[in-house]
């Protein structure tokens, strides 16, 4: 059990850092002595797990963890269907399936709306945690530290300068209340409201429906009740 937790903590350093990291730096970031990530990185290696630079000698995420999250994705995709089919025909609008990878949010599936106007994101497409119903939700299922430090981080690549204690008090709202909400903050004209979840190997994902702000304004109460509704039913179907 040592081992695999171990293990887990070493993909997971790798899993949140944007480059290539040594052994040094991993041992780093997971407390655990060199030789210790020396070893079972070997070992996960072997099963391409990870990956080595050749050149630098560096390492990242293998690809035989691609396979292993395609299948996790399809899964949460297939779970998720019907209650995002049920979204959609009771508001009318679009719903989007979304995961959290590192620093972005990454759409996984999206059910169309019914309207003409509507709002559409690509399946594959990074969106940011932020300014985003969705991201905001996911952060707010983390610890506090781990939240603010992904906001930072963002706001300073973006340049922007957040108010934490706001944004803070922003995340405890969405925790009190299971919703998340993006007013005009993403896109111009574009509003939505979304929710988190934990599949059962631990990601986080959210489910958002995002409206026309003009639209969202006068249906802003039904689309609430039928997220939470959506959010009960999803809730019932994770293991």
């Amino acid at each position: 059990m040592q081992v695999i937790s171990r293990a887990a903590a070493i993909l997971r350093a790798l899993k949140d850092s944007e480059t290539e990291l040594s052994l040094g730096r991993i041992a780093k970031r997971t407390g655990l002595p060199r030789s210790t990530v020396q070893r079972i990185a070997g070992a996960l290696a072997e099963e391409r797990l990870v990956a080595v630079d050749p050149e630098r000698g560096g390492l990242r995420l293998g690809p035989g963890l691609e396979s292993l999250a395609e299948a996790a994705r399809a899964s949460i995709v297939e779970r998720c269907r019907g209650p995002m089919n049920d979204l959609a025909k009771e508001t009318g609008e679009t719903v989007d399936l979304s995961v959290m990878s590192g620093s972005a949010m990454v759409f996984l599936n999206q059910v169309p709306g019914v309207h003409r106007l509507r709002a559409v994101s690509a399946v594959g497409a990074a969106f940011p945690l932020t300014t985003t119903a969705n991201g905001r939700a996911c952060l707010a299922m983390l610890d506090d530290d781990r939240a603010r430090a992904l906001a930072e981080d963002e706001w300073e690549r973006r340049d922007f300068a957040g108010d934490m204690p706001e944004f803070a008090a922003m995340l405890a709202e969405v925790r009190r209340t299971g919703l998340a909400y993006d007013l005009d903050d993403h896109t111009e004209g574009i509003s939505a409201v979304g929710f988190a979840f934990r599949c059962a190997k631990g990601d986080v994902h959210a489910i958002s429906v995002p409206v026309p702000t003009a639209r969202f304004v006068a249906k802003r109460d039904a689309i609430e009740t039928a997220a939470r509704g959506a959010a009960a039913s999803v809730s019932r179907l994770m293991p």
